[in-house]
């Protein structure tokens, strides 16, 4: 499916988006409930998030990144729409070469996400040590970022179980994808998604 494709179709995008909105705003609470008990302060670092190239999975996820970006002055869509081209060639001509390449996200405007409120699932959750629980089976836990590892190491292990935020945007996906009449799986950075 082609982004020109993807995008014709937002418009069913509107009765998922303020479920969208409730469980991002679930997320970004427990994010801060857990910074805060660690007392973790993210302001950016040498290995700064918005340097990886995360891949997002969901319409959703896309449907709400452009809508963000249609709420965006014309000028400002432009010059988001040029940077993104611009990491996303520079992205195939480094994995052409097989080179492994940091590239900062085309959102990321002296420091700021200029789409905040709208990003996606993974920039909402990066850096917290956590876990995930498959069913039948025992829950995996994952570190924190480098930056998190500096500052709080030392602190005992606030439980931040992801599972059931991957639950309910599983469950939105389905329904999304159900409206939108594709099995379709999606896969792209959101440099894709606004080139």
């Amino acid at each position: 499916m082609k982004n020109i494709r993807i995008k014709s179709q937002i418009d069913k995008y509107a009765p998922f988006s303020e479920k969208l909105k409730a469980i991002y705003a679930a997320m970004d609470e427990k994010y801060k409930t857990a910074a805060d008990y660690y007392d973790f302060h993210c302001t950016g670092c040498k290995d700064n998030c918005c340097l990886t190239r995360f891949y997002h999975h969901t319409f959703l996820e896309y449907f709400c990144i452009i809508e963000g970006y249609d709420t965006l002055r014309t000028e400002q869509q432009a010059e988001v729409k040029k940077r993104a081209a611009e990491v996303c060639r520079k992205a195939a001509n480094a994995d052409e070469k097989g080179l492994a390449v940091q590239l900062m996200c085309p959102l990321n405007i002296e420091g700021l996400c200029l789409l905040y409120a709208y990003r996606p699932m993974i920039c909402r959750l990066h850096g917290i040590p956590h876990e995930l629980r498959k069913p039948g089976q025992n829950a995996v836990h994952h570190p924190g970022c480098e930056a998190f590892t500096g500052q709080c190491e030392k602190k005992g292990c606030f439980k931040f179980d992801r599972t059931p935020f991957y639950i309910e945007m599983a469950s939105l996906e389905r329904d999304m994808k159900q409206v939108l009449g594709t099995v379709q799986k999606l896969k792209m950075t959101i440099a894709q998604m606004l080139a």
